[in-house]
């Protein structure tokens, strides 16, 4: 009669330290459905619509910038999903805060960074209360937060209907002249390079008018700067440092995590407030750009981002994500919106588009995660 013997732990067979190849570890790699999407639409607007400026230096900058609005609540809804919650609030987010710069800072008179300080207060608090009602009523953060998309979208068309009667205010743009704070969010870096680029060739220049002579793109907008430095940083933190190892086990699994001394009440807390950080710097970029609030701005954004991040490989039950793939799929949307219209596609497609796309990368992960894990 023959005994199995228990493997030693960290001996050769053990899986946790068992050398993989390199190919299993891209196939395992969660940004791998966010590379074949953006190959994919690449390959298809390079034929449909590649001679027709899409691809020179303003039709990049074009879907760079619409990418960049994506990537920037991408990032928040990305490392919310890894620590295994949602966040359904968050266009009405980016209506509110937008609101609420332009009531502090144009209808109430407020210098324009304190408007932007106290609006980001405001907000860092809502993500805060939306966390701590999850956390502790164990309510699913679905119902809590489409319980607050619907409070903030009232109080974003209440509050400027009651004191203005009217749901849009315009006059930003004067109420930030010479603000230095406001400048984070509304300044071209950088246009020395593309002044060069024009006087090589590779960027166009007005042909008249008072800007006869300059280049069609002034510089890197700020819009783009932030969506670059926040995926950066979210990156960083769910790569290599402690915290993001924090916010895998509170998403994979939450009690486990706590028998080690994992926080996890606080990491899913303050995963709220970092999606309603996000949501508030793209409202900040979006006010300054066009200098004015709308009550009805970032409708359907909390899916978008939701369906940026499954693309880049997110899983709906938490535990297992990457920023540098929600990137990807923001990347695919910027890429998308704008190929239709370069192609000259009825503009109505894209969210036909972005429904394949979503099919195809949540199939896509779900087949390679069962051949590397062996279920049926």
């Amino acid at each position: 009669m023959s005994e199995t013997q228990p493997l030693a732990a960290g001996g050769p067979d053990d899986e946790r330290i068992k050398e993989q190849g390199g190919f299993r570890k891209w196939l395992i790699r969660p940004e791998l459905g966010g590379i074949v999407g953006v190959i994919a639409v690449f390959v298809f607007f390079g034929i449909l619509a590649g001679d027709s400026g899409m691809f020179n230096a303003q039709g990049i900058m074009n879907w760079s910038q619409i990418s960049a609005q994506f990537m920037i609540i991408a990032v928040g809804a990305c490392m919310l999903m890894v620590a295994g919650e949602f966040d359904l609030s968050v266009g009405s987010m980016i209506g509110f805060a937008g609101i609420s710069i332009a009531m502090f800072g144009v209808v109430w008179g407020l210098p324009m960074w304190l408007a932007i300080v106290i609006t980001f207060a405001i907000c860092l608090t809502i993500g805060a209360i939306n966390g701590i009602i999850v956390v502790r009523t164990g309510l699913p953060s679905f119902i809590v937060t489409l319980a607050f998309l619907f409070i903030l979208r009232g109080f974003t068309i209440f509050v400027p209907q009651t004191v203005e009667s009217r749901t849009i205010i315009g006059g930003i743009e004067e109420a930030a002249e010479g603000d230095w704070l406001a400048a984070l969010f509304n300044t071209d870096l950088a246009g020395w390079f593309f002044v060069w680029l024009a006087d090589i060739g590779l960027v166009d220049t007005f042909t008249r008018g008072t800007r006869e002579g300059e280049p069609v793109i002034s510089g890197l907008p700020m819009l783009i700067v932030w969506a670059i430095v926040l995926v950066i940083a979210g990156h960083i933190i769910l790569t290599r440092t402690k915290y993001g190892n924090w916010i895998f086990a509170a998403g994979g699994d939450a009690q486990a995590a706590r028998y080690v001394g994992v926080p996890v009440d606080r990491v899913k807390i303050s995963m709220f407030m970092t999606t309603a950080f996000c949501a508030t710097v793209f409202a900040c970029v979006q006010v300054f750009e066009f200098g004015s609030a709308a009550a009805d701005r970032g409708i359907l954004k909390e899916f978008e981002a939701i369906i940026a991040v499954v693309i880049g490989g997110a899983l709906l039950t938490g535990g297992y994500g990457s920023v540098m793939g929600a990137a990807l799929g923001a990347l695919i949307f910027g890429v998308v919106q704008q190929g239709l219209f370069f192609a000259d596609v009825e503009s109505s497609l894209f969210r036909v588009f972005l429904g394949i796309i979503l099919l195809f990368a949540v199939v896509l992960n779900t087949y390679i995660r069962r051949i590397i894990t062996g279920e049926r």
